[in-house]
C-alpha cells in the first residue's frame, strides 16, 4: 500500500497528556454516572481533534494520544489470558526536586498465555479512521511481563519451564499484532522500560538479587522481541522505545546504553528505536556506532518532562554531536519520552507540550530537508 508518511524526521513516543474532558469522564465512570459508551463517546471527539491537531503540526504519524488508557501498559497486559495485576510495588521515583513514592501494580502469571481477545483492534479502526496520515499502535513490550517479578511472578504449575513461557508470551502478541495487521495496521510500536532498565547498576543488582543474570537477560528479551517479529509482513514498520520510566515527571532508571547497545542494535530485529537522550541520565552518544546500516534511530531531544522549552541551536550542536557516530540519514527527531506514560500526565501544560512537538517538527524540517524518508 502506499505510505501515508510524510517527508519528515519529526515523531513523538505516542502518550499525550489527556484533556481535562477525559479525565472528568473517567471521574464520572468510576462513580457510576456515566457508562462505557459514553465515556468511549468523550474519547473518540477527543482523540478526533488531537489527531487533528498532530496532523497540522506536520508530524510523521499520528497516535490516539493513548486518551483510553490508564497507564501505557497496563491496560494491555491484564487483557491477556492468564496475565494478573494486583496491589503495588513500594517503589520510588526519581525527580530534580526529590524522590516520588509510587506503587506500580504487580503483574503476575497465574495461568497459561492466550491471546483470548483483540486488544487494540478497534482502537486502531477508530484511530484509522479520522487520521490522513499514517495511525501509530503503542503496545507494551512483551517483556514487560516478566521483568519486574521475574521467575517467581510466573506460575510454576503454568509454566514449569521458562522457555514455554516464552514460547507463548510470543505466540499472544503475534496474535494480537496478526489481528491488528489484518485490520489496515502498518506502524507498532513496542514501549520497553526493561532494556533501558538494565543500563542502570542499581537496577541490573536488583535483578540479579532475583535471580537473574543481567547479562543474559539483554539477550533474552532480545530473543524474545525477536520471536514476536520475526514473522511479521515486510510492510509492517516495527519501532520500539526505550524508556527509562515515565511518571508525573519523574524517572526510574540512569546510564549509559553501552551495556546493551550491541544486543540492542545488532541482535534485535527491530527496524526504529526511540531512545531517550534528553539529559545527563542517557549517557553519551557513543553507543550508536554499533547501529547497523538501514536502521533508524529516533533521538529523544526533547524533555517531555519538563516545562522549560529547549533551544533549537542546543538541539542542533546534539544532533552534529550524535552524526559523529551515526550519518543523519539514519536519524530523527522526538521527544524523549510520551508526555502521558499514565493518566496523571507529566508536570507541564498543554501548551508546553504542543511547543515542544512543534520545536521538533521545525528542527526536523531545518536538518533534514530534502533527506528521503
Amino acid at each position: 500500500m502506499p505510505s501515508k508518511i510524510p517527508a519528515v524526521r519529526a515523531d513523538h513516543v505516542g502518550s499525550l497528556l489527556r484533556p481535562r474532558r477525559v479525565l472528568e469522564a473517567r471521574e464520572r465512570v468510576a462513580k457510576g454516572e456515566l457508562n462505557a459508551v459514553q465515556l468511549r463517546a468523550v474519547e473518540d471527539e477527543a482523540i478526533g481533534e488531537v489527531v487533528r491537531r498532530q496532523e497540522a503540526l506536520g508530524l510523521r504519524a499520528v497516535t490516539d494520544g493513548e486518551f483510553r488508557r490508564a497507564s501505557f501498559h497496563v491496560d494491555f497486559l491484564q487483557q491477556l489470558d492468564g496475565v494478573s495485576i494486583s496491589g503495588g510495588l513500594a517503589a520510588k521515583f526519581r525527580r530534580r526536586d526529590g524522590d516520588v513514592d509510587v506503587t506500580p501494580p504487580k503483574v503476575a502469571v497465574t495461568g497459561k498465555l492466550r491471546h483470548g481477545r483483540d486488544i487494540q483492534v478497534d482502537d486502531f479502526r477508530f484511530l484509522d479512521s479520522v487520521a490522513r496520515i499514517t495511525p501509530k499502535v503503542t503496545i507494551p513490550s512483551p517483556t514487560m511481563v516478566h521483568f519486574r517479578g521475574g521467575r517467581k511472578a510466573i506460575d510454576e504449575g503454568a509454566y514449569p519451564v521458562m522457555g514455554e513461557f516464552f514460547a507463548d508470551l510470543a505466540q499472544v502478541y503475534r496474535d494480537e499484532i496478526a489481528a491488528l495487521y489484518t485490520a489496515g495496521c502498518r506502524s507498532i510500536q513496542l514501549d520497553d522500560t526493561n532494556l533501558a532498565y538494565l543500563c542502570d547498576p542499581k537496577l541490573r543488582s536488583q535483578a540479579q538479587d532475583r535471580g537473574d543474570d543481567p547479562g543474559q537477560l539483554a539477550h533474552a528479551y532480545a530473543a524474545l522481541i525477536n520471536a514476536v517479529v520475526d514473522r511479521l509482513p515486510d510492510d509492517l514498520e516495527v519501532a520500539i522505545h526505550l524508556c527509562r520510566g515515565n511518571y508525573r515527571s519523574a524517572w526510574v532508571s540512569e546510564g549509559g546504553y553501552e551495556p546493551v547497545a550491541d544486543v540492542l542494535f545488532n541482535e534485535l530485529h527491530i527496524d526504529t528505536y526511540f531512545l531517550e537522550y534528553d539529559d545527563e541520565r542517557s549517557g553519551d552518544f557513543a553507543p550508536l556506532r554499533y547501529v547497523p546500516p538501514g536502521k533508524l534511530i529516533v533521538l529523544g531531544l526533547v524533555s517531555s518532562k519538563t516545562a522549560a522549552i529547549e533551544h533549537q541551536r542546543d538541539l542542533l550542536e546534539r544532533l552534529d554531536d550524535a552524526a559523529r557516530y551515526l550519518p543523519l540519514e539514519q536519524l530523527a527527531l522526538s521527544p524523549q519520552c510520551g508526555f502521558a506514560s499514565t493518566v496523571h500526565g507529566n508536570a507541564i501544560t498543554e501548551a508546553d507540550q504542543w511547543a515542544k512537538l512543534e520545536l521538533v517538527v521545525n528542527t526536523s524540517r531545518q536538518v533534514w530537508s530534502g533527506v528521503p524518508v
